[in-house]
């Protein structure tokens, strides 16, 4: 890679640290095998005048949100090889609230039936007829009501209030980002027996190496974490993210982690190599290469897309967007690139045809958007 782009990587990010708009970043590149950039800019959090402001770090811990997502994705898919899962399933095979539900239509008010039933395969692509709530309306009410996604509800209760509640569409005929991975991590419980952080630790981060990955930080290494500014530095609006210093009783599949950039990577190198990694001893091998491609597929088509979440030229795998062109997007990149991220200001991308993978950390939620945009032009201008 071009090592002078990979510095004007580097330098436009200290550009938005010196600006006042994130107080820090790690960056990393891997490129055909090697970490060609893997750099930390600004402070782990804002200066303050009463402590101490560590400077970023590369092993900085960061708040990945959505980024889980694909994690938590990986596991069903294991699942699914070991015939312990179909992804024809319904969900209500696992979780019975999810049994029998109903469809809100905002013209009428009035609920019917769904369709059909509601599948893990929906889960995974985001047509479960799930929502987020992050609007205004019936549905989004109901949610605010039922308290879906306070963290004082573990999974199981997670489930219990969401399914009997209205859909947003019939299962299957819309994508629509939602609580659908929350449920999913609901189902992981149900098949293994066990709380979802345990999952990940035993299948994923233990033989990955991924040391620093969790639903919490232990206190003796919270000293590494990354924090916001207080205020945003464009609206003024307060930012208020997760409090990851002790273990929650929410361990949340679709938004719960805390991770590092080496960590995140050490993920990325098992997708990008269609299911092996290096281990800690030794290659790991946790998914066959057929199914990582399956898995990073675009499993929309021609479905109807509702919200702005999903770019342009995007479809959606399990877990992941998908690229379906060179064009059409306003981001470069190649046609099957994959990619998501993550509420607090985290991003990735894996382009399989260059052999390449990026991931940008900050905790800067108001500029997520930009840096989306932003963060893949800097690494394809270096190819």
């Amino acid at each position: 890679m071009n090592p002078e782009a990979l510095a004007r990587l580097r330098s436009v990010l200290q550009t938005h640290v010196d600006q006042g708009l994130v107080p820090g970043a790690v960056a990393l590149v891997h490129h055909r095998g090697q970490t060609v950039l893997h750099e930390a800019v600004g402070h782990q959090r804002p200066p303050s005048a009463e402590t101490a402001t560590p400077a970023m770090a590369p092993d900085t811990v960061f708040r990945i949100y959505s980024m889980t997502k694909p994690i938590a994705s990986l596991v069903a898919m294991m699942l699914m090889e070991e015939g312990r899962l179909l992804l024809s399933h319904p969900v209500a095979r696992y979780l019975p609230a999810f049994a029998a539900q109903q469809v809100h239509d905002p013209a009428t008010g009035a609920t019917t039936p769904a369709p059909r039933e509601a599948t893990v395969h929906d889960l995974l692509r985001h047509t479960a007829g799930l929502s987020y709530a992050w609007d205004l309306g019936t549905v989004p009410d109901a949610y605010r009501a039922a308290r879906i996604g306070s963290r004082r509800h573990n999974n199981t209760e997670l489930a219990a209030a969401l399914g009997p509640l209205p859909l947003v569409h019939a299962p299957g005929t819309c994508w629509e980002y939602s609580r659908a991975t929350d449920v999913l991590g609901a189902v992981l419980e149900v098949i293994e027996g066990e709380p979802l952080g345990a999952i990940l630790q035993r299948r994923v981060f233990g033989p990955l190496g991924m040391h620093d990955t969790g639903f919490s930080v232990p206190a003796a290494q919270q000293h590494r974490l990354a924090e916001p500014f207080a205020l945003d530095p464009q609206t003024g609006l307060k930012v208020a993210l997760i409090d990851v210093t002790a273990p929650p009783v929410f361990e949340s599949a679709g938004g719960g982690l805390v991770s590092t950039a080496s960590d995140y990577a050490r993920f990325l190198q098992l997708m990008l190599g269609r299911g092996t990694a290096p281990g800690p001893h030794g290659p790991v091998r946790l998914l066959g290469g057929a199914t990582v491609d399956f898995m990073t597929a675009d499993h929309l088509g021609a479905l109807p897309v509702a919200g702005d979440i999903l770019p342009t030229g995007h479809g959606f795998g399990l877990g992941v967007a998908v690229r379906t062109a060179a064009g059409l997007a306003t981001r470069p990149g190649s046609a099957g690139q994959y990619s998501w991220s993550g509420l607090g200001g985290t991003f990735f991308f894996v382009d399989p045809v260059e052999d390449l993978f990026a991931i940008l950390l900050t905790q800067a939620p108001g500029q997520l958007r930009y840096l989306c945009e932003l963060y893949p032009a800097l690494v394809y201008a270096a190819l």
